[in-house]
């Protein structure tokens, strides 16, 4: 069975932000959500970090450290962050492992030639900018219209890729569907491709200027552009090169790429037309996310704003901030507001509408009075309630929930797909709270019905909320006592009776529930 696969590249420059945890948590989700939805197809998720580069050769010399050891310090961080945030890579590539060079001096062939190169540089962006990608700033000079960052005219001997030949190509592939998501970043490329043709890429810098990377094979006097190199951590991390259909076998082409839109331009030009050079198919989708921002302003370490992952995870715990991020950042297309506030208050909501949810109706009481309520089948429930009953809502949107989900996580709607999973919820306390369970008034029969209805919503949320909120997902499902083989997503079909949640199998018993959330 050909493996599905899930890509993400990560730039090792400075400690782990909030940024790279919510890149992590959305390609993690998407992991998730494949590995549940096709539980017998593997999925390959791989997690790159790219550090090799101007930028990392000044930031370990003013730390007085070897690149290397200050490439290793940094990795580990964000090792542990990827662990702490529950992230289910199944390989962490990194660029300056033996496996991604030979993959990269295997890739260093057929566009490549020799010339002088002039034009713009950005250490910043480690990338040359043409005169249409500059601009004049009163402040700062020359500037990329792009990034904002400082740009320097420079003329030094470089290798070349042939990027020119390939801008047909790329126009017709953004042209035959969007790849790109969201779809106006899809269209952006090809406005771009259209009005501004590629022109041919340098691919290597002096080595008495750019030390840290991998020489040019055959001449130690270049070392490989970063950009060039760092791409390739997605055939490095499966095993490239291969043999035959072994790449199919081994996740490629990927599914779905996870970049930050500071990074499109690599992944949507430079990345497809090395593909093509090479005869190999192009990588299906990518997902560009916008960024965290913190009192509209983007975090910077000068500025002393950079929201630190490990304090929030501690503080809230991995679910909650996994949650926010989701939640508010889940639609990609705008630049998000990291605030503490907003955190506080998501942490309350899920708290309130899921962990409290579950304590109030796993009650000894309350399933003391449902088993004492007669034989009772959805179809008999759905006959006596009214249609304004708010338990035949609750029975309606969960059984309609799962698909919605499956077609906006299909769509990358990952915030629309938590949202319609939060409103199952909101209508299981809406039904506890007008039934009144708990109320020796109430009718033994409604006590039961909905004390089911909640039970059964409750488990088709704990499935669906798997690929956002692992740890808590795992913890509710464990409570009622759903199987590892039933939390699939083939399983979340409405159960034929509910009287099953009332007189469970021995030992299956619903018993009082303890807390989903750390405190």
């Amino acid at each position: 069975m050909l493996a599905s696969s899930i890509g993400l590249l990560l730039q090792l420059t400075s400690h782990p932000h909030i940024g790279h945890l919510y890149s992590l948590v959305i390609a993690d989700v998407f992991a998730r959500y494949r590995r549940i939805l096709e539980p017998n197809r593997p999925v390959k998720f791989l997690a790159g970090t790219d550090e090799h580069g101007l930028k990392i050769q000044k930031a370990a010399q003013a730390q007085g450290l070897p690149p290397a050891e200050f490439c290793d310090k940094l990795r580990s961080r964000f090792q542990r962050l990827a662990e702490k945030a529950q992230i289910s890579h199944t390989v962490f590539m990194r660029t300056t492992l033996p496996e991604h060079r030979n993959t990269v001096e295997s890739v260093w062939k057929g566009l490549i030639y020799t010339a002088t190169y002039s034009g713009w540089y950005s250490i910043t962006d480690e990338c040359f900018y043409t005169d249409t990608q500059v601009m004049k700033d009163g402040v700062k000079g020359m500037i990329s219209r792009e990034t904002g960052s400082v740009v320097e005219q420079h003329t030094e001997p470089n290798y070349m890729f042939r990027l020119s030949a390939f801008n047909e190509s790329l126009l017709a592939h953004y042209r035959s569907s969007d790849h790109i998501f969201p779809p106006q970043q899809n269209a952006f490329i090809l406005q771009t491709l259209e009005q501004k043709p590629l022109e041919d890429l340098s691919v290597s810098r002096p080595s008495s200027r750019l030390s840290w990377g991998i020489p040019v094979p055959g001449d130690p006097e270049q070392t490989i552009y970063v950009w060039f190199e760092a791409l390739l951590v997605y055939l490095s991390g499966i095993g490239h090169p291969w043999n035959g259909n072994k790449g199919l076998q081994a996740g490629w082409p990927v599914d779905l790429q996870i970049i930050g839109k500071d990074i499109l331009r690599f992944h949507a030009f430079y990345l497809p037309a090395i593909l093509q050079a090479l005869g190999m198919p192009l990588q299906d989708q990518l997902l560009t996310h916008a960024h965290w921002t913190v009192d509209q302003q983007k975090m910077s370490k000068s500025v002393g704003n950079v929201a630190d992952p490990f304090e929030a995870i501690e503080k809230f715990g991995v679910d909650v901030v996994r949650f926010y991020l989701l939640r508010v950042g889940g639609r990609f297309r705008d630049d998000t507001d990291w605030s503490r506030t907003q955190l506080e208050k998501h942490d309350r909501e899920i708290q309130s509408r899921l962990g409290n949810l579950l304590m109030r109706i796993t009650s000894t009481k309350i399933a003391e009075r449902a088993n004492t309520a007669p034989h009772l089948t959805i179809s008999s429930i759905r006959a006596e309630l009214r249609n304004e009953s708010p338990i035949l809502a609750l029975l309606d949107a969960t059984k309609s929930m799962p698909s919605k989900v499956h077609l906006l996580m299909e769509q990358l709607e990952l915030g629309d797909a938590l949202n319609e999973i939060m409103e199952v919820l909101r209508l299981a306390n809406k039904a506890i709270n007008d039934v009144a369970p708990w109320d020796t008034n109430t009718a033994p029969a409604d006590v039961f019905a909905c004390r089911g209805a909640s039970l059964e919503a409750l488990r088709v949320v704990g499935i669906c909320l798997q690929p956002f909120v692992p740890g808590v997902a795992g913890r509710l499902l464990d409570a009622l006592n759903v199987s590892p083989e039933k939390r699939t997503w083939a399983a979340v079909e409405e159960k034929a009776l509910l009287r099953q949640w009332a007189q469970p199998a021995p030992g299956a018993e619903i018993k009082k529930a303890g807390r989903l959330f750390q405190q």
